[in-house]
Order: C-alpha cells, then sequence, then structure tokens
C-alpha cells in the first residue's frame, strides 16, 4: 500500500513515500475506508516536527502513516463498530494515517457525508469545520448582539469562523497580515479588517474603549498580551493555536490586571467526544455549505508526492485556503 510515512521528526525532508506498507485491517471499533481525498492541514505539519510525542490528547507516536482528516468509501467494518456499511461515504478527522490508499478510522471518528457534497469538499471541510463550529457555538457561544476578534481570519480555519460568526448575527472584527488577507475577511462577513500592529489600539477605537466580547487567537506569542487588551472586562480570549510560538511566561494574575478575563486553550478531540457529537457537527457543517451559508476555498489539489513541498508553504504561511490531496 502506497502512503506517506515518517519514522523520525524534522523538516519535510523526513516524510517517506512508501509503497510497502502493509494495508490495515478493519479492527474492533474500527472502519477500513479507502481514501478519496485528505485534508492537508497544519496538524500534519506539527506532527512531523514531533509537536505530539508528548501529548495525551493526540497520542500519535512514531513510526505513523501522517494524514489527519479524509474522505472515502467504507469498504470493511470492524466489529462494534456501529451503524456504517460497506460502501458508506464518510469523512473523519483527528485519526492518523490518512495520507494513504487505505485507513482504519475509528467508528467513533466518522461522520456520513450527505449527497451533494463530493469527497474533496469533506476532506477539506471535516477538521476545520468542525472546529470552527464548536468554538462558535460551545466555547464562544456567540449571538446576536455579541462582538469578536478573529486572527488570521484569511486563513482556512480563520475563514470558517469569520463565516460562523457573521451567520449567528456576531459583530466581527479581523486581522489579517496584508491587505489582500484582509480583503478576505471583509469578504466573508468582516465588518474590519485591520494589520497585526498596534491591532489591540484599533479595536479598542472601533468598540468605543470596551473590547470585544471574544478573542479567537491562533497565534499565541506574538499576540497573546495584545489579544488581553483587545477583550472586554470580564471577556473570553480563546487561544486555539500557537503558530508563532508558545506563550510560556504567563502570569494568571496579568488576566486580572487585564479585566478579569477568562483564558482557555481548548482542543477539539474533547468536543469530538463520541459519534453522535461527531456526525452532529459534521451534519451542521455540511448543511451550512449545502444551503449557500459557508464557503469553503480549496486552493489547491495534489498528489502524495507533492505533500511535503505543500507542508513548507504551510509553514510560510502562503496559503489562505485549503489544500488537498487527491488518491488516485
Amino acid at each position: 500500500m502506497q502512503g506517506l510515512y515518517i519514522d523520525r521528526y524534522g523538516g519535510p525532508q523526513v516524510v517517506q513515500l512508501r509503497t510497502d506498507l502493509p494495508r490495515p485491517g478493519a479492527a474492533p471499533g474500527h472502519v477500513l475506508v479507502k481514501v478519496a481525498c485528505a485534508g492537508i492541514n497544519f496538524m500534519d505539519v506539527h506532527t512531523r516536527q514531533g509537536k505530539y510525542a508528548l501529548s495525551r490528547t493526540y497520542p500519535v507516536r512514531l513510526p505513523c502513516t501522517l494524514g489527519m482528516e479524509g474522505a472515502g468509501e467504507v469498504v470493511e467494518v470492524g466489529e462494534g463498530a456501529g451503524h456504517f456499511r460497506p460502501g458508506d461515504r464518510v469523512a473523519w478527522c483527528i485519526a492518523w494515517g490518512s495520507f494513504a490508499e487505505y485507513v482504519s478510522v475509528p467508528a467513533a471518528r466518522l461522520a456520513k457525508i450527505p449527497d451533494g457534497i463530493g469527497y474533496d469538499v469533506a476532506a477539506a471541510a471535516i477538521f476545520q469545520g468542525s472546529t470552527a463550529h464548536y468554538l462558535v457555538q460551545d466555547i464562544a457561544r456567540l449571538a446576536p448582539g455579541s462582538s469578536c476578534l478573529i486572527h488570521a481570519a484569511a486563513g482556512s480555519i480563520g475563514q470558517l469562523l469569520v463565516q460562523l460568526a457573521h451567520r449567528c448575527g456576531a459583530r466581527v472584527l479581523a486581522t489579517g497580515s496584508s491587505p489582500s488577507k484582509c480583503a478576505v475577511a471583509r469578504r466573508l462577513g468582516a465588518e474590519q479588517a485591520m494589520g497585526y500592529e498596534h491591532f489591540a489600539d484599533q479595536v479598542l477605537a472601533a468598540t468605543g474603549g470596551c473590547g470585544v466580547d471574544v478573542v479567537f487567537d491562533s497565534l499565541g506569542k506574538a499576540t497573546l498580551r495584545e489579544s488581553f487588551r483587545a477583550c472586554r472586562a470580564r471577556g473570553l480570549v480563546i487561544n486555539y493555536g500557537n503558530v508563532s510560538g508558545s506563550v510560556r511566561d504567563l502570569d494568571p494574575i496579568e488576566l486580572g490586571e487585564a479585566g478579569s478575563l477568562f483564558l482557555t486553550r481548548p482542543r477539539l478531540a474533547d468536543h469530538m467526544a463520541d459519534g453522535v457529537t461527531v456526525q452532529r457537527r459534521a451534519d451542521a457543517v455540511f448543511a451550512a455549505i449545502l444551503d449557500g451559508s459557508l464557503q469553503v476555498q480549496i486552493e489547491g489539489r495534489y498528489r502524495l508526492d507533492e505533500v511535503a513541498q505543500v507542508h513548507a508553504r504551510i509553514e510560510a504561511r502562503e496559503m489562505i485556503g485549503k489544500a488537498v490531496v487527491v488518491m488516485g
């Protein structure tokens, strides 16, 4: 079986395109899927770099086949794998091994794909769509009259956050690293989009000195303390990524000084705890795509042997849409 494999951590050069990987079986509680498309994510870069080497939430260990999101057709169902049947069209995320011809996925991570959603869109949407859904609905609980600031709003998750927040009736402010990226955020529903320089001052000016109710911060070190300043008293800062590096010197008293703020660092795995929740989130994302209220931008479709070069573009933050691997 063909797949992308690593046996050590490092740069894109450690990724091996193997043609001799054993085809997995459907273990108890698992479903064997023939992969049609797989999404390429920053989590794949983090896996290759070793950032999950000690993680309990995402226990992926060396050696491993890369790829944690995809879509395809069920070919075999393991004992106790629920209501799935051969021939079902399914999508999944946070289940590693997706950059391969076949993958064995825990049944509790799978969602059925409705008619009208292609494998490429499903593979592009299931991880980041589910992430945006839980952040907006479960953590921020945005509603009409709410206000929020979304960092990296032209990124693939940022774009979905802008659209879902706007769909909730919230006032959306956004940041981007260039005028063109700010334009993307405004097109998708942001009232105002700005660069990162002095963004807290700009947010305070736009909100009459109060700050926003919620900040979605995926950057971490470069922005987190200014995010505190951009948030209203007793507001919520959601740090759901650390693209610019981890904050390692945070004293909780800073939250009090910034206005008795709430700070959370959530992970999708804790909000995809069972198959019912996985399907519910997927249904919400797919329904929004089908009714036209949620756009998923697929920036490129690639072969397995092109994934390493895509990693380099993602690390350089050159991509603003989603990339997918098309198998076959």
